[in-house]
This record gives structure tokens, C-alpha cells and sequence, in this order.
């Protein structure tokens, strides 16, 4: 039986972000695992972590997590921004990933009207 949270489509597409950040980030220099690497991937688990987190709390502090997971996600588009002048990633891989995080944003801004 699903938890509450594992029903949610933005939860999900959110899971399929990590997964993506995982293995585009496994390319990246050796030199960049403890810096850049390891915070786009913090910042990419930070998304689903914290819906999950707030489902289990009342509308107030749902709503309080569903901004730090818009956090982590803007946190996203800036680590893969420069990760993209780095040249770790091509700017069509960029441009994918900022649509995923695009509706991302939508779907955790909605998620929010419909909690309040």
C-alpha cells in the first residue's frame, strides 16, 4: 500500500528528476564530486524529499515545504546553469532540464493553491 505523497504526479516526475541529475552527474569531473556534483544532487533529492516530509504534516506546514521544495528546485536551475558554462552539460541537456524543472515549479505551485 502507497503512501499518501507516492500518488502525487509532481512526486513522481520529481523522483524522475533525480534519477536524471544521477546520471548526468556521473559524468562530471572527478574534481567537481565534492563541490558542484554533490550539491545538484542534494538540491535535486531536496525536491520529492520535501513533499513527502510536508504530506505528513498539517496544510500550514505542507505548504511550508512545498516553498523550501521550490527552493531546492530554483537551487537546480542555478548549479545546472553552471554546470552547463562548465561544459559537464550540453546546452540541450540544460534546456531539458530547465523545461522538467519548469513544470516542476508549476506542479508544486499547484499542488499549493489546492492544500490552502
Amino acid at each position: 500500500m502507497p503512501f499518501n505523497f507516492e500518488n502525487l504526479d509532481v512526486y513522481n516526475k520529481a523522483i524522475d528528476f533525480v534519477n536524471c541529475i544521477y546520471v548526468v552527474t556521473r559524468t562530471f569531473p572527478r574534481d567537481a564530486m565534492f563541490g558542484l556534483t554533490s550539491q545538484i544532487r542534494r538540491a535535486a533529492v531536496s525536491i520529492p524529499s520535501n513533499i513527502s516530509e510536508g504530506s505528513a504534516r498539517s496544510k500550514r506546514e505542507f505548504s511550508h515545504f512545498i516553498d523550501i521544495a521550490r527552493g531546492s528546485l530554483f537551487e537546480c536551475v542555478t548549479l545546472l546553469e553552471v554546470s552547463c558554462k562548465q561544459g559537464y552539460v550540453s546546452r540541450e541537456e540544460y534546456d531539458d532540464f530547465k523545461n522538467q524543472l519548469t513544470d516542476l515549479s508549476k506542479m508544486l505551485s499547484g499542488l499549493k493553491r489546492s492544500i490552502n
